[in-house]
């Protein structure tokens, strides 16, 4: 988190829940949609569906909470600000929100449409093969996690019902991974199955930091399956809420798409649209709320986005540096 005020967002969504609708009140009023909250531009990956294909998408829903369109959008906006601030991305200044409003709009004009990386967007699928882990690696960092002795009777339970036979023998490892939720318990099943090794991970998921934001007055629900079951989305199969756990496949082609490891000639800009598209996508699991959305986004005038761009940037830029000070002190 120390590394960039792009990092430090990335670690802190509680404090963007807590004073965006005081910094940005008009944007505040908004209709509502089941939001990803805790959304930015190294929240997106891909994932293999029913049929074996390749698709991305956003990839981490643990903060999705009933919040105001804006929500996603500015967030969104705000870390490629910060990202190209921390030599992540090239495009800058009004180039990053105009992107990511014109893929939004353009999503909702047609109904949405899930990124399947088949015979479509073949700019994208040539991004997320390229940043591919490859199994070596990716399995010799999976060895190298510490085995965990005594774990839980519900993530044993989580795990094994993930698993594809019952009755498998299979280590359990203690994984510690992304920013924001690095507090959260993660237990990663590993086993041999049919000539090579397959991997499960358990995480806990907690309620939003929104509950937390606005002092305990929101419902303390998990709506992490909600918004998969409802969202325009091709999901991922391996996916699943048991209990307090959200168990899911690790693999090389089911990752995160690390804004370090693009190519270095590459359509930000084009990026950055799809992104804003499937944002829309994801809004669209609020079903007749679009409605709304749509008679608001209408009425905004040019330029809404990229001037609460500047002002959130700067309150999460005067955070981080606050915060560096205190960590020195």
């Amino acid at each position: 988190m120390a590394e960039d005020s792009f990092s430090f967002l990335r670690g802190t969504f509680y404090r963007w829940a807590q004073v965006w609708e005081k910094l940005c009140p008009n944007l505040a009023q908004a209709p509502e949609v089941l939001a990803v909250g805790d959304l930015h531009v190294g929240n997106f990956g891909t994932w293999r569906d029913d049929e074996g294909r390749l698709v991305w998408g956003v990839n981490d829903f643990d903060e999705v909470y009933p919040m105001p369109y804006t929500n996603d959008l500015l967030r969104l906006a705000v870390s490629a600000h910060l990202a190209a601030a921390a030599g992540h991305l090239k495009i800058r200044g009004a180039g990053v929100s105009k992107a990511i409003l014109d893929g939004y709009v353009a999503s909702l004009r047609s109904g949405g449409r899930p990124f399947v990386l088949e015979e479509h967007q073949p700019w994208l699928r040539a991004i997320a093969i390229g940043e591919l882990r490859s199994p070596e690696r990716f399995w010799n960092r999976m060895d190298q996690l510490p085995t965990v002795q005594n774990i839980p009777k519900s993530v044993r339970k989580a795990l094994q019902s993930m698993l594809p036979e019952r009755g498998m023998a299979f280590r359990v490892a203690h994984r510690v991974a992304g920013v924001g939720s690095l507090g959260h318990e993660r237990y990663v099943a590993i086993a041999d199955w049919h000539g090579d090794r397959l991997a499960r991970e358990a995480k806990a998921i907690t309620p939003s930091a929104c509950v937390w934001a606005r002092g305990q007055k929101g419902s303390e629900r998990i709506l992490y399956e909600e918004v998969l079951e409802n969202a325009c989305r091709d999901p991922d199969p391996f996916v699943r809420m048991r209990g307090r756990w959200l168990v899911r496949r690790l693999a090389p082609d089911c990752s995160r798409i690390d804004l370090t490891a693009l190519p270095a000639k590459i359509d930000e800009k084009r990026l950055l649209e799809s992104m804003g598209f499937e944002t829309a996508n994801i809004h669209f699991g609020s079903g007749g709320a679009m409605k709304a959305v749509r008679r608001d986004l209408a009425r905004r005038g040019k330029g809404w986005l990229h001037g609460a761009m500047k002002i959130m940037g700067d309150s999460v830029t005067e955070d981080y540096e606050d915060w560096c000070k205190s960590q020195a002190s």
